[in-house]
C-alpha cells in the first residue's frame, strides 16, 4: 500500500513537471534546475513541489498585465521558495527561486541575501558550473544596483568567475565592462567588451562601449 502510494505520488510529480517545463520553456526562468530534480523521499517529493509551483507562479508574474497582478504572484513564488527551502535548504534552486522573486517585487536587498545562501559552500554544491555561473551573472546586477559611489569590486569579481564558467553570456562580458568602467580600468573593460562580441558579434551595448573608449 505504502510502496503503491510512493508510485502515485512519483507518477503525479513526473505529469507536473512535464506540463510546467513546457509552460516555462519560453520564460526566463531557471528550467534547467528541473533535471536535477530527484524524488529521494517524501520530504524530499514536497520540497520539490513547492519549488515547481513556485517557479510556475514566477512565470505568470513575469507575463502579468500589471503590476499589482506581478507583485502579488511574486510574493506567492516567494512564499512556495520558502516552504521548499524549509524542506531542502541545501538546494540552492530553491534559494535563486526566491531570489528572483524577490527582485521582481523591488527587494533588491533580500534577493541579494538570497543569492548569497544560494553561492554558500553549502547550497554551491547542487550547481553545476554553468548553474553557479548564471547566479553569480544575477548576483553580480543585483550588487550593481544596490552598490553605492559606484562601488562595484565585488560585482566585477563575481563577473570574472561567472565568464569562466559560462562564457556565452555576452551580458556578462558586457557588465563586466561596465564594472571596469567604473573602476577606471579601461584596458580591462575593452577586454572585457570583446569578450561579448565574441560571444554575439552584433551586440550594441558592446559595440557602442569600445566606441566610446576609443578602440
Amino acid at each position: 500500500m505504502a510502496s503503491d502510494m510512493v508510485n502515485d505520488l512519483l507518477l503525479q510529480a513526473a505529469l507536473i513537471l512535464l506540463v510546467v517545463f513546457s509552460f516555462l520553456f519560453m520564460y526566463n526562468v531557471p528550467q534547467k534546475y528541473f533535471s536535477k530534480l530527484r524524488f529521494r523521499n517524501r520530504s524530499n517529493l514536497q520540497a520539490k513541489r513547492h519549488f515547481i509551483l513556485g517557479a510556475q507562479l514566477l512565470a505568470q508574474a513575469r507575463s502579468a498585465p500589471d503590476r499589482a497582478t506581478t507583485a502579488s504572484l511574486a510574493k506567492s513564488a516567494a512564499e512556495e521558495a520558502d516552504k521548499s527551502i524549509s524542506l531542502d535548504p541545501k538546494d540552492a534552486a530553491a534559494h535563486i527561486l526566491k531570489a528572483l522573486a524577490l527582485d521582481l517585487q523591488g527587494f533588491k536587498t533580500s534577493a541579494l541575501d538570497a543569492l548569497d545562501i544560494a553561492l554558500s559552500p553549502l547550497a554551491a554544491k547542487s550547481l553545476s558550473g554553468e548553474e553557479k555561473g548564471d547566479a553569480l551573472f544575477k548576483r553580480a546586477e543585483l550588487r550593481v544596483a544596490v552598490s553605492r559611489r559606484g562601488r562595484v569590486d565585488s560585482a566585477a569579481a563575481d563577473l570574472v568567475e561567472s565568464v569562466r564558467l559560462k562564457r556565452d553570456n555576452a551580458k556578462a562580458f558586457c557588465l563586466l565592462g561596465e564594472c571596469y568602467e567604473r573602476m577606471e580600468k579601461k584596458d580591462e573593460a575593452r577586454k572585457a567588451y570583446e569578450g561579448a562580441l565574441g560571444v554575439e558579434p552584433g551586440c550594441k551595448v558592446a559595440m557602442e562601449a569600445l566606441d566610446r573608449l576609443g578602440s
